[in-house]
């Protein structure tokens, strides 16, 4: 008798062991110019202590640029995410154990993420060429962003115009959306994505609510009423500079892309360099740190678009500024542990916007100020807002808490999009109902 073929499997090929999968991603890494991250894992460590809070704050000045914390060291209860080099995971792993600090495997293999969402962009980008259309489940490159933005104002121009608020270190344009049904000068709303370049799922919940505004005015009782007397601005792409280079060579890089004479390291935090607490608690003097707060305030032309934007239109009255990841709505102040003085407004409304949001998908979230809930942090948008007379001033860390972390896979960007979309709804119908 004969064997039965394997139909369309071929031979049987020999398994192929972990140090050959190494090289083949470093060989495709090359091939397409970006950095790679085959073996890097996510930690997940759960300080006691301040003590053991401390130890993993050590670990940033003992390997200088070799550990990211995705989640830094704030309090005991909140857990700390730390992406490390496959290079290093053997002597991280032992300055842990050797100093009793648990920690689990959060992301096994980085790289494989990567992978993943590499491939599903590809596959989304072959789609939308054959049906010329955009994907809104999707994540985009910058260039496809400022296409789609583009198109999107030619096609709504009714409702939305765009607006050039300045260029970027690397001379890219910063572009702002405004959404108004007319009349100049009025109340209005700010709302950034993407300030931190490798939080993806910012820029995609910010091109969702976008659309989600022109395809609800009229419809939606609330945001007709609130389009009525208020103006919307929507910067999609708050640090171009970063997200491009997301794209083109770091997946994981955070700031933005300015260098200066003498400093080796590029990039600064640009949720860091605001005037507010500018140099306090929660920023870094060191140009290689991750929160690296820049040489002044303002020193960033990113965020000084915004404070010449923001100060020269001269009424705004609510700002909100979408990060991830974390699940928390928070408000200020984060350079302070000293309440704001309408903070219990601000409680009461980020718990009204957290239980709409919870409504929608079941997705938990917490609240509170910045540093009471999260960390102290000096220099950051909401601060800067809230000091300039913006007294509803909200900053988000959407999905998730951690299991994919920075790497949220596209399948989770609309329903991601659609809570915070109620949540921000739920800001915004606070701020027209309560004039000041």
């Amino acid at each position: 008798m004969q064997d039965t073929p394997r139909q369309g499997l071929g031979p049987r090929l020999p398994p192929v062991d972990k140090w050959t999968l190494l090289l083949c991603s470093f060989i495709l890494a090359a091939a397409w110019g970006q950095m790679n991250f085959t073996g890097d894992q996510v930690l997940r460590i759960l300080a006691k202590d301040e003590k053991q809070l401390s130890l993993l704050r050590d670990l940033e000045v003992l390997k200088p640029q070799k550990v990211d914390f995705w989640r830094g060291p704030a309090r005991p209860s909140l857990p700390v995410d730390l992406r490390v080099p496959f290079s290093e995971l053997g002597d991280i792993k032992a300055y842990l154990e050797s100093h009793g600090l648990a920690y689990s495997i959060m992301i096994k293999n980085v790289q494989v993420l990567l992978d993943e969402e590499r491939e599903a962009m590809a596959k989304a980008r072959r789609l939308e060429r054959s049906t010329s259309s955009f994907s809104y489940s999707s994540y985009h490159t910058l260039e496809e962003i400022y296409s789609w933005i583009d198109n999107f104002v030619t096609e709504h121009s009714d409702v939305v115009s765009k607006i050039h608020i300045g260029n970027s270190f690397e001379n890219r344009s910063i572009l702002v959306l405004k959404f108004s049904t007319g009349g100049s000068q009025r109340p209005a709303i700010w709302i950034d994505t993407g300030i931190h370049s490798r939080e993806w799922i910012t820029h995609a919940t910010g091109i969702w609510t976008a659309k989600k505004i022109v395809s609800e005015y009229g419809k939606d009782g609330i945001l007709t009423n609130i389009l009525k007397a208020m103006d919307i601005f929507i910067e999609l792409v708050t640090n171009p500079d970063g997200f491009a280079f997301t794209h083109s060579m770091n997946r994981l890089w955070r700031k933005n892309k300015s260098s200066r004479p003498g400093a080796f390291c590029i990039g600064v935090d640009l949720n860091r360099n605001w005037k507010s607490g500018f140099g306090g608690n929660g920023s870094n003097s060191n140009p290689c740190s991750e929160t690296y707060r820049g040489p002044s305030p303002q020193s960033e032309p990113e965020v000084a678009a915004i404070v010449d934007f923001i100060t020269g239109h001269g009424n705004f009255k609510a700002l909100i500024s979408i990060h991830s990841y974390s699940q928390m709505l928070m408000y200020p102040y984060g350079h302070s542990m000293e309440p704001i003085s309408n903070q219990k407004e601000l409680y009461s409304l980020a718990r009204d916007a957290v239980k709409a949001l919870y409504k929608v998908h079941g997705i938990k979230y917490i609240f509170g100020s910045i540093s009471t809930t999260l960390y102290v942090a000096s220099g950051v948008t909401v601060d800067w807002a809230y000091d300039n007379g913006i007294k509803y001033a909200f900053t988000f860390e959407l999905r998730d808490t951690g299991r994919y972390g920075f790497l949220l896979p596209a399948t989770q960007i609309i329903p991601t999009a659609q809570e915070t979309w109620v949540a921000m709804r739920t800001i915004m119908e606070h701020t027209l109902n309560h004039p000041y």
